[in-house]
């Protein structure tokens, strides 16, 4: 079993309450655009008390609007570096404590969540880098940590750690392939390496 010691960097821990910061990358994407605006200001919103109070009603349309008719669960105590790409969107789930990099690409039917043991207690949630490619019908559980530049290939089920500058894939995910680590996956326009 491969490990590694991978600290997020500052960028993966704080929140961001720029509302457009995703907008340029989602272009062409409307849906994506909506969503992620609103799950900004739903973030800024949760920050203050004062705002909770006065916006509940946001809060509301929030959830009833992107979680139900939209079908995308970004829960809004998630911490989401900027410039986060939704790919279709369509059935995905962040879990409220799940912490994602910069320049992330999520694409639909993707699952980020924690664990329930038979104790009842549960895992920490996910941390993922900078510039993680997240395939289609991913599920990414547990207390682990993905580390930067990394790409997992599609219907993967990610339950251990995955180092960062590689490609990972398979039931369970393992990394098939190490990169070049002078900077991140560079994309094509349709979202392949």
């Amino acid at each position: 079993m491969e490990t590694f010691n991978h600290t997020p960097n500052k960028t993966t821990q704080r929140k961001t309450y720029h509302i457009f910061q995703d907008w340029k990358i989602n272009k062409g994407n409307i849906k994506g655009r909506i969503v992620l605006a609103l799950y900004r200001l739903a973030t800024l919103i949760r920050s203050q008390k004062i705002l909770v109070i006065l916006f509940f009603w946001y809060l509301l349309f929030y959830r009833i609007f992107v979680e139900w008719f939209l079908n995308i669960e970004i829960h809004w105590n998630s911490t989401i570096g900027k410039g986060l790409r939704l790919e279709h969107g369509h059935g995905t789930v962040i879990h409220g404590d799940a912490i994602l990099g910069d320049y992330c690409t999520i694409r639909h039917l993707t699952t980020i969540g924690i664990i329930k043991h038979e104790d009842g207690s549960y895992t920490p949630p996910p941390r993922l880098g900078n510039n993680v490619d997240v395939g289609a019908s991913v599920t990414i559980i547990g207390g682990i940590t993905i580390g930067d530049n990394v790409l997992i290939g599609a219907a993967s089920l990610v339950v251990r750690d995955i180092p960062a500058n590689t490609t990972a894939l398979g039931n369970p995910a393992r990394v098939i392939k190490r990169h070049d680590e002078a900077g991140p996956l560079k994309q094509s326009s349709n979202g392949t390496v």
